[in-house]
């Protein structure tokens, strides 16, 4: 954040009283109208509305029915609708009046956050004190209350001293001789703020929280009893590595000063590393997270870090989190008047920060999303207008399907309404390569159309659903066309339009292994391996499935040279090997090799990591 290091920031934290059943029925419709909505939505809400009732309970007690037409149910599915369409025109009204303050305000449900900015704390406080006075009146007038008691003052601040001004609020009980005192730490949506946004605090508590969990869990098993190491690993990942990792984008980014913080997440490791493993006090963390099947944190970090920043690109156009980004991922959003859009080349240059390091990596991604598309809303989905017109292979795969698959291309071949459409994609071994996708279009024994063709850097099946989609695309250009059949599966937008247009058209998937050879797909396998096209200097192509996979494997790459050392793993560590004659390298998919294989039993892998 670039305006915190030339001046300061401070945030007044303010609490809606019973906001949910407070909203004004009549006051909701109006705003709706003014905002715009068709009759028939503000009909809808009206209804929804009303006519509501509940039961109170209290250990074995139960309540009559009573009317519960005011306000809006807290546990509705709506209501996070309802509150945002309603507390929208009051934001907008403290902009027009708060326009001279330049304040900003965030709103989460019934939590408010009013931002001030300038040279001086005094400054901010003058500020906020304004601001709050318009809040308040606004609140008022939509016939919402403030709980002044429950509101909270912070500064963020790069001053050495130990100044942190008070805020006489204005509203009881935080005027003259009590005033609003700032908070030390301020914890906002389960987020630990520090005065100079170092996220010290942050990483505290839930490095704490994650410890004391794995302290706890140690009541279900230890090296001759209990869960098994498999079991254990799998509690620790599912339940203590969210709770360490929460919000670590706050703090872990390039250029971050973090070793501090992250020297208590290892020791939180380790403690479940020793739990899982059975192994002694005095083993090397080195060997106990190989065996453990445990990445290190720093690693861990670094990919879950490197997978992150690819998830903007599947943002919507006018995501919040847009508008603090670069020129080229702005979208539809307005940007932010502290958005890396406006910064200039030096500023840019100094700032780091997580949106940083998005907006300069994030452009490694060629794939493009519709978050919206209207063919993934449901009831418009394919899978839901024409259930009875998609067809899929049920068969078991490991059955011997030659037998079935000769006979059935025989029927489709004797079909002169039914095109047949063979997909495969390839993917190198050599990260010199490109994958290729291939589509060959047939009716009966006929080769109408084939095609093959770059795909860039992908997975396998996002290779495989390349082929498919130019498979159907080609498919349904086919004249006296009522039945493709489709060696492979997915589906796709192009044949929405096929469908349309006649009702007796359909499309059956048949998954074929490439390993069989089979008829018309062994034709696709073949002709797609044979394209061989080399990563020049061009932009090559990059889906997100295959960055994510790549960061994947560049830690566990990482992790296994650093194993390498005696030192990291320990120079009494077993070395076991593979069938091959090769060293077992560490790894967490699956467990790792060690846990995968010795996990089942508590007292074997207790030996084992004992040796």
């Amino acid at each position: 954040m670039p305006e915190i290091q030339r001046s300061t920031e401070d945030a007044g934290l303010i609490l809606t009283h019973l906001f949910f059943p407070s909203i004004n029925h009549e006051m909701f419709m109006a705003v709706l109208r003014k905002q715009g909505f068709l009759p028939i939505l503000v009909e809808f809400f009206a209804s929804y509305l009303v006519g509501r009732s509940t039961v109170y309970c209290w250990n074995t007690f139960q309540s009559d029915s009573r009317s519960a037409d005011v306000g809006v149910g807290q546990g509705s599915a709506l209501s996070p609708v309802i509150s945002g369409l309603f507390i929208a025109p009051v934001m907008k009204l403290f902009y027009i009046k708060a326009a001279p303050l330049n304040m900003t305000l965030l709103s989460f449900v019934d939590d408010g956050t009013i931002l001030a900015q300038s040279k001086q704390l005094d400054d901010n406080n003058v500020g906020l004190h304004k601001a709050y006075k318009i809040i308040y009146l606004l609140f008022v007038a939509f016939a919402l209350a403030l709980e002044h008691d429950k509101t909270e003052l912070f500064h963020f601040s790069h001053r050495q001293d130990a100044y942190n001004p008070s805020l006489d609020l204005g509203y009881a009980p935080h005027t003259g001789a009590t005033p609003l005192k700032p908070k030390t730490c301020w914890r906002y949506l389960g987020f630990y703020f520090d005065h100079r946004l170092t996220f010290h605090e942050h990483v505290r508590y839930y490095a704490t929280k994650a410890f004391t969990t794995v302290q706890a869990m140690r009541m279900l098993g230890n090296s001759t009893r209990g869960l098994s190491p498999k079991q254990r690993r799998l509690l620790y990942r599912s339940c203590v590595v969210p709770i360490a990792t929460y919000g670590y984008r706050l703090w872990y980014f390039d250029g971050a000063r973090n070793k501090g913080v992250m020297n208590q997440l290892k020791r939180m490791q380790r403690k479940a590393a020793l739990w899982i493993t059975g192994a002694f006090r005095t083993s090397p963390s080195g060997g106990l997270e190989a065996l453990a099947g445990l990445i290190p944190v720093h690693l861990m970090l670094k990919k879950l870090a490197m997978r992150a920043v690819y998830h903007v690109a599947t943002l919507s156009d006018t995501h919040p989190l847009c508008s603090m980004l670069g020129e080229g991922l702005l979208k539809r959003a307005e940007p932010h008047a502290r958005s890396a859009t406006l910064m200039t080349p030096a500023m840019r240059g100094k700032v780091k920060s997580t949106v940083m390091e998005v907006d300069e990596r994030v452009h490694t991604l060629t794939e493009s999303f519709e978050p919206f598309a209207p063919e993934a809303r449901p009831g418009d989905r394919l899978l839901d207008r024409y259930a009875d017109r998609l067809h899929f292979d049920e068969r078991d795969p490991g059955q011997d399907r030659r037998p079935y698959l000769d006979e059935l291309i025989a029927k489709a071949r004797a079909n002169p309404l039914t095109v047949l459409a063979a997909t495969d994609g390839s993917v190198p071994q050599s990260n010199q390569y490109q994958a290729a996708s291939a589509a060959i279009i047939y009716k009966g024994h006929r080769k109408l159309e084939r095609t093959c063709y770059v795909s860039g850097r992908v997975t396998a099946p996002d290779a495989e659903l390349n082929a498919i989609s130019c498979a159907v695309r080609l498919a349904v250009k086919q004249a006296n066309c009522q039945h493709i059949m489709a060696f492979s599966l997915s589906v796709c937008r192009a044949l929405q339009e096929w469908f349309e247009a006649d009702d007796l058209r359909r499309i059956t998937f048949i998954y074929v292994p490439s390993a069989l050879r089979w008829d018309i797909h062994g034709e696709a396998h073949k002709y797609v391996t044979e394209l061989k096209v080399r990563v020049g200097r061009r932009k090559t192509d990059n889906s997100i499935d295959a960055l994510r996979s790549r960061a994947a494997h560049s830690v566990l790459d990482s992790w296994s040279s650093t194993f390498q050392d005696p030192t990291y793993q320990g120079s009494e560590f077993l070395e076991l090997q593979q069938p091959d004659g090769r060293p077992l390298q560490p790894s967490y998919l699956n467990g790792g090799p060690w846990l995968s294989t010795f996990g089942h039993s508590i007292t074997e892998f207790a030996r084992v990591a004992g040796v």
